[in-house]
């Protein structure tokens, strides 16, 4: 009996390991930014839940749990350096676990989404083609901060956005669905550098040129900061020229807040990225909200 208690046991800790290295942690983003879509689509009828909880598994276990598990196996050996008890680098997910389980991972999303329709197929394939690239030689867009926080930032924040929009409506989102998803996606670049102030070192020695190792982690903090706050800006000026000015001065508002907080966050960017991803980036993602319920305007479909 004690034999096959320990060997459930060691199965469990397995388990484990494959899920943490999915990082559900993560999965929150591109699940807010698909809810975001389905309420600025004007929301799903009784019958649709199904599919909404489809594609919300899609955004975040599916497709982005993909683009972690492809990460960390590309990644293994920077992260022998920046988080050696990863699961990958600490031998708790052996040999070519973590490849497979991407490969596998990848499967699995691309026929989820082809359940959901030739739109959200479409919108999927790219972002697996980003996952990839992102992490993968010979394009491996995370060399470069520019480039790879670019990728991160369309497939968390614009791609799940329209598709959720994909979903309830049975059709290509509008216009003003795709703006204010791509401004948010525009200012989640800045989200996805405070991400690399906590590597620099590791980065550095492996030649993966994050801004905070092309900039400096000063310059790299206000060019984040800035990143964040236009994009704002254009969302509340938008909002205000399709007659919601509520939904526009809430925006205002929750920008303005995040620009106090961004000025203690320049004090030490380092050091404060993750006290501000657990304030302003809240504060973000609050005005997403606010926006998608602003977009779900009949008057703005109409337009």
């Amino acid at each position: 009996m004690s034999a096959t208690r320990s060997e459930a046991a060691v199965r469990a800790r397995g388990v484990a390991a494959y899920v943490e290295l999915l990082k559900p942690i993560t999965w929150f983003a591109p699940m807010w930014a698909f809810g975001c879509g389905v309420v600025s689509g004007g929301g799903a009828s009784p019958s649709g839940w199904l599919g909404v909880a489809a594609g919300i598994a899609l955004a975040g276990p599916l497709v982005c749990g993909t683009s972690q598990a492809a990460n960390d196996w590309f990644d293994r050996h920077v992260d022998a350096i920046n988080e050696p008890d990863r699961p990958i680098p600490s031998g708790r997910v052996p040999g070519r676990g973590g490849l497979y389980l991407a490969i596998g991972w990848t499967l699995l999303s691309a026929l989820v989404a082809a359940a959901l329709g030739p739109f959200v197929l479409a919108a999927s394939v790219i972002g697996l083609a980003l996952a990839w690239a992102y992490s993968a030689p010979p394009v491996r867009l995370k060399m470069n901060g520019w480039w790879g926080n670019s990728a991160v930032a369309v497939c968390y924040e614009g791609l799940p956005w329209v598709t959720g929009a994909a979903v309830v409506q049975g059709s290509l989102p509008s216009a003003h669905v795709f703006a204010i998803a791509a401004l948010y996606s525009i200012g989640a670049h800045g989200i996805m550098t405070l991400n690399d102030f906590k590597s620099v070192l590791g980065d550095s020695s492996q030649g993966i040129r994050t801004l905070p190792v092309q900039l400096g982690v000063v310059r790299a903090g206000h060019v984040a900061c800035l990143f964040m706050s236009i994009p704002q800006v254009v969302v509340v000026a938008l909002l205000f020229a399709w007659g919601r000015p509520v939904h526009a001065a809430a925006v205002a508002a929750l920008l303005a807040a995040q620009v106090l907080l961004m000025a203690r966050l320049l004090k030490s960017p380092r050091e404060r990225a993750p006290w501000y991803n657990a304030t302003g980036t809240t504060l973000y993602v609050a005005g997403m909200m606010i926006s998608a319920f602003a977009l779900a305007a009949s008057s703005i479909h109409a337009g």
